[in-house]
């Protein structure tokens, strides 16, 4: 480090002065080289911001004194500028006009930000003038069993150039014009912060209001069960979409569900079971016996909604629930029996149907009607077109992506998963491609698709220098960064996966080489570790690393990024996908030592290991035959 925190933070150079540097002396604040105590938590921050504000200030006053001394200005330019005053005002320290005011500090970008109100034109304010920072406080109480138990309070900061509603107080504007220039400086780089809008999607439940207080039922022994899901596990499951609503993702559509639906309660405190199963020294057959029995309840509250046959929404996100909590832990040696995800999918897909989501979706666009996209559709695509690169099958909704894709809609997964809609799209239309191919479509056919898709992405690649650090100065994550670069990620393994489609592909051919290098470049601009973002790049890293040599350096960033991520990378999606791979790269490497650069297919891997992808599990006979169960009551 050779800059202090501050400087780091403000991207300025630091003359590192002892005991305090230039730049901190004049803020007033602490001259160090880590991270100050102060800044994780909101309230300090904000009493930071104040005192530093009032030293800035404290500062230019002493310079207004030191100035009294020297001659006043030409006395053209006060002349000059006497004659523009309105005549109709007296002087005040809170205009422009003030005679004591130092005209040296008057910046052509500052003018306009302390004109007076009366003088202000009548239309909206030129995006010149400075940012407003708004605070959004949401508090919500969790009671488990009518008693009070958890209290969550989100303080979301973020800024915006739209203008306070009118009657807001201008009190805040600084009289001197070089304090407010150097505070507003010091906020933009101290606390910058993306505009968030939490009101994207159509939720299945009404959004919380402030205090709100979820009441959930459950026995006393699964309290601790219950806690370590929302603390622990809660967090995984979305985890871009955490990044895009400031976390508010609990709050917004995991804790209302709970509290509602009793399917999803007991799936989630099985999922909880399993986490901890994979995460603690907890004895197996106590939390397997846990996990079995919350997962038979949540089967049985599932069936019983299905055989009354009405709240169709609900019994959709007890079954979204099962498919995509449960892929988010666990661990590849689990024993304990599960139901295949593509058999809650078929049931999910039904019910998707009744709804007539599809339908609701491309008739929006359609009509120009301008709508939130419906969270239950965007999870529907998130899981059928992935889903069915895992199967070699066509996507169950794949006419509809083909709609939104000519009329340019969109299904929300930017927000939800991070990766442009138009990209998704296209993997469903490679996923259609393959699954023709398997079905013996001439390979003449075949090539003049793969060549037509290319293009298609083509038009979707991110120009030159848009792949950026995801961090902002303050080291928070930029959410609109992060989806360019996820998208990039997706961008690039969409183009491999369609290039292994090609009759004789191999992995020593130099284009391959290139888009492998490419997507680990794009890769160094994601972030790592436990609080980064690997476990939602499952995927490219699937189609990218099944095809790549020894010699490249993907392997490497691999490696690096399971150490970053330590224990985590042994469970979830993240650690079924690293022993998938470790088992193509044997073949692999098996094969270039002999001089052979064919290409293993990983579809081929996982079916001889018994691995049913997304969750890679062992079906068992009891839960198989649950399953027959609950697709013939969704028939009758």
């Amino acid at each position: 480090m050779d800059r202090c925190y501050t400087c780091r933070l403000r991207r300025k150079k630091c003359d590192e002065g002892k005991p305090g540097c230039r730049a901190c002396n004049h803020l007033g604040v602490s001259c160090v080289y880590k991270r100050p105590m102060w800044w994780s938590n909101t309230a300090e921050r904000t009493e930071q911001r104040e005192l530093v504000r009032k030293r800035i200030k404290l500062t230019r006053t002493d310079e207004k004194l030191k100035e009294a001394d020297t001659p006043p200005p030409s006395l053209c330019k006060i002349e000059t500028f006497s004659d523009s005053r309105p005549l109709s005002r007296t002087p005040s320290v809170y205009t422009p006009y003030a005679p004591e005011l130092n005209f040296k500090q008057v910046s052509p970008e500052g003018y306009p930000a302390i004109l007076p109100p009366e003088i202000l034109m009548s239309h909206p304010p030129c995006s010149i003038l400075s940012r407003y920072e708004v605070d959004i406080n949401t508090e919500c109480q969790i009671c488990i069993n009518d008693v009070p138990n958890r209290r969550d309070s989100t303080l979301s900061t973020f800024s915006t150039f739209q203008p306070p509603p009118m009657g807001f107080s201008y009190h805040g504007l600084a009289p001197e014009i070089g304090v407010e220039q150097d505070y507003l400086e010091m906020q933009q780089e101290f606390f910058p912060e993306e505009p968030v809008n939490f009101d994207f999607f159509d939720l299945p439940h009404k959004k919380p209001v402030p205090n709100h207080e979820t009441v959930i039922e459950v026995d006393e022994v699964d309290k601790s069960f219950l806690n370590h899901f929302i603390q622990k596990v809660s967090k995984l499951i979305f985890p871009i979409l955490d990044a895009n609503q400031h976390s508010s993702t609990r709050s917004n559509i995991i804790l209302p569900a709970l509290g509602t639906n009793k399917s999803y309660l007991h799936c989630c405190l099985s999922v909880s079971g399993l986490h901890k199963k994979s995460t603690e020294d907890v004895p197996s057959a106590e939390i397997d016996e846990h996990i079995l029995r919350h997962r038979y309840a949540a089967m049985s509250e599932l069936c019983a909604a299905l055989n009354e046959d009405k709240d169709h929404a609900r019994i959709l996100e007890a079954t979204f629930d099962m498919i995509l909590f449960q892929y988010s832990v666990g661990r590849l040696t689990d024993s304990t029996p599960d139901i295949p995800w593509h058999q809650h999918f078929q049931a999910a897909a039904d019910l998707v149907n009744r709804l007539e989501l599809p339908t609701t979706i491309v008739n929006d666009f359609q009509r120009d009607h301008v709508s939130l996209p419906p969270f239950n559709m965007a999870l529907t695509t998130w899981i059928d077109i992935l889903g069915a690169t895992m199967l070699g099958r066509q996507p169950r909704f794949a006419d509809t992506y083909c709609d939104l894709i000519i009329g340019k809609g969109s299904a929300g997964l930017s927000e939800l998963m991070g990766c442009d809609d138009n990209i998704v799209f296209l993997i469903s239309e490679i996923a259609c491609l393959e699954a023709h191919k398997l079905e013996g479509m001439d390979s003449l056919v075949l090539c003049d698709y793969v060549k037509m898709l290319g293009h298609s992405i083509g038009y979707c690649e991110p120009g030159s220098g848009s792949v950026k650090s995801a961090f902002s100065g303050t080291g928070t994550i930029k959410s609109k960064r992060l989806r360019i670069n996820v998208t990039a990620a997706f961008m690039y393994a969409a183009r491999m996966y369609l290039c292994s489609l090609v009759p004789g592909f191999r992995p020593d051919d130099p284009n391959v080489t290139s888009l492998v290098n490419a997507f680990c470049n794009v890769m160094g601009y994601i972030p790592a570790g436990m609080e980064g973002h690997d476990r939602s790049l499952v995927w490219p890293l699937l189609m990218v690393g099944s095809v790549f040599l020894p010699t490249s350096s993907f392997r490497n960033m691999f490696d690096e990024r399971c150490s970053q991520l330590g224990e985590a990378a042994r469970f979830g999606p993240f650690g079924r996908i690293r022993e998938l791979s470790k088992d193509v790269w044997v073949l692999l490497d098996s094969d270039v030592a002999l001089g052979s650069y064919r290409s293993v297919s990983w579809r081929d891997v996982k079916s001889e290991k018994g691995w049913d992808f997304l969750l890679i599990r062992e079906p068992r006979l009891c839960f198989a035959l649950m399953a027959m169960h609950i697709l013939l009551t969704i028939l009758v």
